[in-house]
């Protein structure tokens, strides 16, 4: 068993899967007769999955009575279409391969359910490296509740104050937070409509190349509060 851990949420964080979200939104604007909206419009929302991209794209949300069955359409046409664009993001496979030189152990948390979240990490050739890969029905609950970040230390059999999670949403500095977790807050990913810097995390990365450094302090003791990745290498 690994001495330390690394947790990763998914997308907008380890896989850039937006260009293929936002796909599957286009296509139902395009069921309505609408006009597809510009990447950029749609990719800030891809970390918020369904909920997200069906508000942005639509105007839709869960009280809308379309909302349900615009859910379930996106789902299936995303479902159809996820590994058509979806890559690793620059700097990340890299980083894998450092982490896996330093015999670190590495793993995934994400809302995205089992059935979309599984086919994506072994197209992507992550399945013999990934220790654990928890979705959002792995366990009853889901981001920023701790449970599922707890369930992955669980299953790698390392304790939560050994463990690091990095992601590129609120919720994912919440959920470390709260199981007990250093937080690196990857404002890389999907969060150009908010401020990562606000959210509390231990560090804040702007790519994925100041990851390293920053995982290197943690294990040596040295990453403060609120720090960022210049002020903490």
């Amino acid at each position: 068993m690994p001495n330390r851990l690394v947790l990763f949420d998914f997308d907008g964080t380890l896989a850039d899967t937006a260009p293929d979200l936002a796909a599957a939104a286009n296509r139902q604007r395009h069921y309505r007769g609408l006009p597809p909206l510009p990447y950029e419009a749609l990719r800030p929302y891809a970390s918020h999955g369904a909920r997200g991209l069906l508000k942005a794209a639509l105007g839709l949300d869960a009280s809308s009575d379309e909302y349900e069955a615009s859910r379930e359409r996106f789902l299936r046409d995303y479902a159809d279409a996820m590994l058509v664009r979806t890559r690793l993001f620059p700097g990340i496979p890299e980083l894998l391969d450092l982490l896996g030189g330093q015999a670190y152990g590495w793993g995934i948390v994400t809302n995205k359910v089992e059935s979309l979240a599984l086919p994506i990490v072994h197209h992507l050739g992550l399945q013999d490296r990934c220790l654990v890969t928890v979705g959002g029905d792995t366990t009853p609950h889901t981001k920023p509740h701790p449970e599922p970040l707890l369930h992955a230390a669980r299953q790698a059999g390392v304790a939560p104050e050994y463990c690091i999670y990095i992601g590129d949403d609120e919720r994912d500095i919440v959920a470390g937070q709260a199981a007990g977790m250093a937080t690196v807050a990857a404002a890389y990913g999907y969060c150009s409509l908010d401020d990562p810097s606000r959210w509390g995390a231990d560090a804040v990365a702007g790519t994925p190349a100041e990851l390293w450094p920053l995982i290197e302090r943690w294990t040596g003791g040295g990453l403060g509060p609120a720090r960022t990745a210049q002020e903490a290498v």
